[in-house]
């Protein structure tokens, strides 16, 4: 059975950082691509980065390019979104989902099969 765990949501100032994480366990292959998606409330779901278990390839949405980084660590499974100038429309439930695309990712609902909880960011002062 497949799981995602996301954490590190939480309420931060505009301009502050945050870090959250996503854990995958009970993927049959080491070879997967983990997304980030977020919905805000009254907007639709969009995807806001991925990156590819494999090699590390990664794909930004252009809102959040130079503001937030995606890495991973092969060993303990898990994919890490730092979030840094945060602004008051990055508030959001964050959600994690993994695809068992292992070349390249995209920022597409529909390429991902699994999915996490959610996690809250607010960014507000």
């Amino acid at each position: 059975q497949v799981q995602l765990v996301e954490s590190g949501g939480d309420l931060v100032q505009p301009g502050g950082s945050l870090r959250l994480s996503c854990t995958a366990s009970g993927f049959t292959s080491d070879y997967y691509s983990i997304g980030w998606f977020r919905q805000a409330p009254g907007k639709e779901r969009e995807g806001v980065s991925c990156i590819t278990m494999r090699d590390g390839s990664t794909n930004y949405i252009e809102s959040v390019k130079g503001r937030f980084t995606i890495s991973r660590d092969n060993a303990k499974n898990t994919v890490t979104l730092q979030m840094n100038s945060l602004k008051p429309e990055d508030t959001a439930v964050y959600y994690c989902a993994l695809s068992p695309r292992s070349h390249a990712c995209y920022t597409i609902q529909w390429e991902y099969d699994y999915w996490g909880q959610g996690t809250q960011v607010t960014v507000s002062s």
